[in-house]
């Protein structure tokens, strides 16, 4: 919990009464690799703080094929973007790919806590807009560089994360078939 707490005060500042009435509400929600955080379609019921472990947001297209967007690793906040107090239908799946250990809140009781502690909902933004840049800046590279500069590209901006995931999601966020993964591999070892 105190990641937690310390992580919500680098973006700002909470009282120790905030502080406690956020501890309050909290739970520890472990999910084991392959479990969902939430589902397409499905009502989200949580926002949370990864601990610990890797997630991945993916999509399916009509054929069921699956394409990674991102991946979600310690020390990031989850939750539906536009409506993190509201219970949505998520637009997209966020999948634990290795066992994960969260700080989570039922939506209902986060949206109590925004009302009661002002300055929580000013922390929660500023966080909203640093991931959501750190997604499209890590994402724009991906669209203008060649499969080898993609994947190097990756192991900069995820540099503890290559060897604790499958290449197949590796190779579906960085937009190829993971033979081609295999071969820029091979060629820049």
């Amino acid at each position: 919990m105190n990641e937690f707490i310390n992580f919500l005060l680098q973006f700002g500042h909470l009282t120790q009464q905030h502080i406690d009435l956020i501890k309050s509400k909290s739970t520890n929600l472990d999910l084991e690799k392959g479990t969902y955080f939430w589902e397409t379609g499905k009502n989200s019921k949580y926002v949370g703080f990864v601990t610990s472990g890797i997630l991945r947001v993916y999509y399916c297209n009509e054929e069921g094929n699956e394409f990674t967007h991102y991946f979600v690793e310690e020390n990031h906040w989850l939750s539906d973007w536009d409506h993190p107090d509201k219970s949505v239908h998520p637009i997209a799946n966020l999948q634990a790919i290795t066992d994960c250990s969260c700080i989570v809140f039922l939506k209902k009781d986060w949206s109590e806590l925004l009302d009661a502690v002002a300055e929580l909902n000013t922390i929660i933004q500023k966080i909203i807009i640093k991931h959501k840049s750190k997604k499209l800046e890590r994402r724009s590279s991906l669209i203008s560089e060649d499969n080898t500069q993609r994947y190097l590209s990756f192991l900069e901006q995820y540099p503890n994360m290559v060897n604790r995931i499958p290449l197949s999601y590796v190779a579906s966020y960085l937009g190829m078939k993971q033979q081609s993964l295999s071969r820029v591999r091979k060629n820049i070892r």
